[in-house]
């Protein structure tokens, strides 16, 4: 059975998610990304890309996410279409590396967008990486050089980060410079530690 030691890294767009990611992997923890493993299954599926949804979506042998993103953000059903031949794959996949993961009997961190807006897998611990609205605005404006209009009708497609920050088992607060971050990164794999070491003292 898949994640018996795993713990939900999620967030919203441009909270730093990826950035938390490695800081987390540079302090000793295992990391399995649902996004890195989206784009893998769907560089393989790039005749499937262009069947449905047409050759203006595809560069040679890769999808061209930036165009398809435009494209699902602004057409519900075509949405549902994409995530209905991702989503089984991706949890396979997930579930795959999980099993191994369990296997070493030590927590590690499942990277999963919509963790808290899909509900759709059973793990009991999270962690949230926490950025207020207005700065995840910015950041992401500046990041993806959308317009105000576009990028807010991307970060209204996520549950509000600050009903995901209520949910979390855990929060990383990314709200101030790149420092402040990796200390917080820090302690949270040190509770990670303490809570395991503190778990097997008493026999469990």
């Amino acid at each position: 059975m898949p994640f018996c030691y795993a713990i939900a890294l999620t967030g919203g767009i441009a909270t730093g998610k990826s950035t938390v990611a490695s800081l987390l992997a540079l302090n000793g923890m295992r990391v399995i990304d649902a996004d890195t493993i989206s784009h893998e299954i769907l560089d393989a599926s790039v005749s499937w890309v262009e069947e449905t949804f047409g050759k203006e979506f595809v560069d040679g042998a890769k999808v061209n996410r930036t165009k398809l993103g435009s494209l699902i953000f602004s057409d519900e059903k075509k949405k549902r279409i994409l995530e209905k031949f991702l989503h089984p794959k991706i949890r396979a996949e997930i579930e795959q590396r999980s099993i191994k993961q369990d296997s070493f009997k030590f927590p590690y961190l499942i990277d999963i967008p919509l963790f808290f807006e899909k509900g759709s897998y059973d793990i009991k611990n999270s962690v949230v990486v926490y950025t207020p609205r207005d700065i995840q605005l910015e950041r992401f404006m500046k990041r993806n050089g959308y317009s105000k209009e576009e990028s807010i009708k991307r970060i209204n497609s996520q549950m509000p980060i600050e009903e995901k920050k209520k949910r979390a088992t855990w929060v990383i607060d990314n709200s101030k410079d790149l420092k402040h971050l990796q200390k917080e990164c820090e302690e949270f794999v040190d509770k990670i530690k303490a809570k395991y070491l503190e778990k097997n003292s008493d026999g469990i």
